[in-house]
């Protein structure tokens, strides 16, 4: 095969390849574009701002991320993250002892079932009576466990969200980089190619082949 040829079809193909991966580097910024700004709006939505610094107790301080953005507004993924396992985790943690949701609402539900029952036999013995305040007590902890678990794992669904988000930046910005060498190369190619005589061979016949073939 001629040199020349040679080097149009690599130079041709390479630049095809490079518009390729442009085109799928600018969608993968559209969508990391995308991610950001729909994490920013729906977190701003809520209107969730970190506690000064001045109101944060030693516990709270203990968390880097905490301290960094006390007093301001939570607007990024990092900042959910940092919000749903450093402040509301570790509140939520004091709640029942360290109990979950679904540790605490089963007790509640027993505590309510015995207060039931003893309301039924005697309403208005001090048991009873102690057994009701116990009861709502515990269901009072649930429905803040509930909510303090539920704005927790909402606020790490949004941080996982604007991880995929940035994942798509950070594989657009190789994909433009690849982009770029290949369509340098595919320059320099058809460079090459205008340089090179027409009559040019890759790989330039051996004499002893030559004297086989006029054999």
């Amino acid at each position: 095969m001629k040199r020349r040829k040679l080097d149009f079809i690599f130079s041709i193909g390479g630049g095809l390849t490079a518009v390729l991966l442009l085109v799928l580097g600018l969608v993968l910024t559209s969508q990391a574009n995308f991610a950001k700004d729909y994490v920013r709006d729906q977190l701003l939505l809520q209107k969730i701002t970190f506690t000064p610094a001045a109101g944060l107790s030693a516990e709270e301080k203990s968390a880097t991320c905490i301290v960094t953005n006390a007093g301001k507004a939570l607007t990024t993924g990092k900042q959910a993250e940092c919000y749903a396992n450093n402040y509301i985790g570790l509140h939520v943690k004091d709640i029942n002892g360290g109990k979950t949701y679904s540790e605490s609402s089963g007790e509640a539900r027993d505590l309510q079932a015995k207060a039931d029952e003893a309301t039924k036999s005697d309403p208005t013995s001090p048991t009873t009576l102690a057994l009701v305040g116990e009861a709502k007590a515990s269901a009072g902890k649930v429905d803040a466990l509930f909510k303090g678990e539920t704005l927790r794992g909402l606020l790490l669904t949004t941080y996982g969200f604007s991880i995929f988000g940035e994942r798509a930046g950070q594989a657009a910005l190789v994909l433009y980089l690849v982009a770029a060498i290949l369509a340098i190369a595919s320059i320099a190619g058809l460079i090459h190619a205008f340089g090179t005589s027409t009559e040019e061979l890759v790989l330039p016949e051996v004499p002893h082949q030559k004297v086989l073939a006029d054999a």
